[in-house]
């Protein structure tokens, strides 16, 4: 391959990859729907796009050191915290039954269906035994299910991934002739667990280096993200020179540690490393893609669909129900575990790393696995991304559509507009720092967020469970303005925060961008000055008229969704929704859902 043919393949790799994610978010849809097909395609038109031909041999190490850093940013969002009691118990069998459950069946109907030998089709079982967070996270982002469902899937997905590429791995060894290793002796088990304890000392390795560049040295945000991806790679590379595939291990090991020791200086907002991340993952799957040719498809398509419908609708079932059997879940949660297991990266890579070499060895159907795992991940994502939300709202596990607001500020005023939203049928929760203003937020009935919630949400891959809009309404206006600026990344919803005092003189608030609440004239001390003078929050229908001397604050709509005035966002309620309003108490009118208002 020429120079020039070399340039415009990395070139319309990195293009496809930015065109197909950048599609796929508008359309929010997960990428892979987009990115595997584009791949595919470029593969079957040119030959400039093919990882053989642009990387050569070298391509599986570039992939397993890819792999690591997506695995680290994985383990960034793992909140060990949220895997306790009952939701760990259910995440370590379905671990268990996932992988031993879908290797067997495999093994049972790969010979069968594919016409190939069982040591290959025992590679081809333990390459699909993965899930993954990249196909995973995007799915129920889009779904919104329980956060219970949410977090049962999200860590399945995240620790299956480095066990079954390791676990892979051994397998290949063991049918390699040349390596005299039976699959099933207890000696696969030993190998198996010196894997994992290599993995969790490059993890520790990595841990340290973390804390030596981010705690002792203090690295800033751009130094931190290149401190941090030179520790992943270097660990993971150190862990898959000792042990093949034990470097993904390490990595979200480090990963998991980095986002649950406290201490660790992580930088709040990590634009660079989340875009490398993204960019990563497009350009495995455009490679991967483009190696799977289409002649290669033909014969295995309907055997794979086949496949496809044993893995869907009997063994995902069998494996979640075997795995929460005796667990506090409803029927509904418990189908709709089973009901999402799509294949992603980490099943592509390990094909894509082993398929040439069980070929060379001479097993009969060994060309059969790299098409075979492109066409299973390709159906179970398209089959998931289309069934997953109305297969959520038929068994009952996703979230309505209602805005769930956090309130950030103890103050009277704001614990006031707490039990008005809340009357306006919101589930509404409160957080404060001082002793005094918590209390006052419990003696008024409003449920009180754990204390550690806004030091959670610093973390970069953290996640607000129960919370789809934050509004910051404390006293200090420059922590208003830095924690919108914190918090905005690790919310699904908008960030508000309370209008600083005209010409203050606060060191960032005067400054900071962001959604300011109520326009330019209730500002923060206005609002408090007018609630010490008796004014009170009132909700009423929005078909009644205003009171005189009220404004409007907030629309909650017919189904739920909370609406701020701000500075760029012009009221507009309709029929059958509620405005929250702030002005002096009227006369008392009863409120029964259709006329009448109510102070708060």
């Amino acid at each position: 391959m020429s120079e020039n043919d070399v340039l415009l393949g990395i070139a319309l790799t990195v293009a496809l990859a930015t065109v197909c994610q950048i599609l796929a978010g508008k359309l929010r849809i997960p990428a892979l729907i987009l990115l595997l097909p584009a791949g595919f395609a470029a593969g079957a038109i040119t030959d400039v796009v093919h990882p053989d031909q642009l990387i050569g041999d070298d391509f599986s190490a570039l992939v397993s050191l890819s792999v690591a850093v997506i695995l680290y940013d994985a383990g960034l969002g793992l909140d060990l915290r949220n895997l306790t009691g009952q939701t760990r118990a259910i995440v370590g069998r379905l671990l268990l039954f996932g992988v031993a459950i879908t290797f067997l069946a495999v093994c049972a109907v790969g010979p069968a269906l594919f016409s190939m030998s069982l040591r290959v089709a025992a590679m081809v079982g333990m390459i699909l035994v993965v899930s993954g967070p990249t196909v995973v996270g995007p799915l129920l982002q889009y779904v919104r299910p329980t956060d219970k469902v949410r977090r049962l899937l999200i860590w399945e997905g995240t620790l299956t991934d480095p066990i079954g590429a390791i676990l892979g791995a051994l397998v290949f060894h063991a049918i390699d002739t040349t390596s005299r290793i039976d699959i099933g002796r207890g000696y696969q088990l030993g190998q198996f667990l010196i894997s994992i304890a290599v993995g969790l000392v490059g993890g520790c390795a990595g841990v340290a280096l973390l804390w030596l560049t981010l705690r002792v040295l203090r690295l800033g945000e751009a130094l931190g993200t290149l401190a941090q991806l030179a520790t992943v790679i270097a660990v993971s590379a150190g862990c898959d020179i000792v042990r093949d595939d034990t470097g993904l291990i390490a990595a979200i090991v480090t990963g998991m540690a980095a986002a649950n020791i406290r201490g660790f200086d992580m930088p709040a907002r990590r634009p660079f490393f989340e875009t490398l991340v993204q960019l990563i993952i497009g350009l495995l799957f455009i490679s991967i893609s483009a190696s799977v040719t289409p002649a290669s498809l033909t014969p295995v398509l309907l055997p794979t669909l086949v496949l496809v419908v044993l893995l869907v609708l009997v063994v995902r079932p069998l494996v979640a129900f075997v795995a929460t059997m005796g667990k506090d879940m409803t029927t509904g949660e418990r189908a709709f575990t089973g009901w999402m297991a799509p294949r992603g990266i980490v099943a592509a890579s390990t094909a894509a790393a082993f398929s040439a070499s069980l070929v060379q060895l001479g097993l009969r159907g060994a060309s059969k696995v790299l098409p075979i795992t492109f066409l299973v991940i390709v159906s179970t994502v398209v089959l998931y991304a289309l069934t997953a939300a109305p297969m959520a709202r038929r068994l009952g596990v996703a979230q309505p559509n209602l805005t769930r607001p956090l309130l950030v500020g103890g103050a009277p005023w704001a614990i006031a507009l707490g039990r008005a939203l809340r009357s306006a049928g919101l589930d509404v929760q409160m957080w404060a720092g001082m002793g005094e203003e918590r209390e006052r937020i419990k003696d008024a009935g409003i449920p009180l967020a754990r204390g550690d919630l806004l030091a959670t949400a610093t973390n970069p891959r953290a996640r607000l469970e129960g919370v789809n809009a934050v509004y910051l309404l404390t006293d200090d206006d420059d922590f208003n303005a830095l924690a919108s600026v914190v918090v905005e990344d690790n919310v699904e919803g908008p960030v508000y925060r309370v209008g600083p005092p005209h010409g203050g003189h606060g060191v960032v608030a005067p400054y900071t961008g962001g959604a300011v609440l109520f326009g330019g004239s209730l500002v923060r001390h206005v609002l408090a000055e007018q609630y010490e003078q008796g004014a009170r929050f009132l909700v009423q229908p929005a078909s009644d008229p205003v009171p005189p001397g009220h404004e409007t604050l907030f629309v909650v709509t017919a189904g739920g969704r909370l609406d701020p005035v701000d500075e760029t966002q012009p009221v507009s309620p309709n029929e059958g929704d509620l405005v929250v309003l702030l002005g002096p108490v009227p006369p008392s009118r009863p409120f029964a859902g259709g006329s009448g208002s109510r102070p708060a």
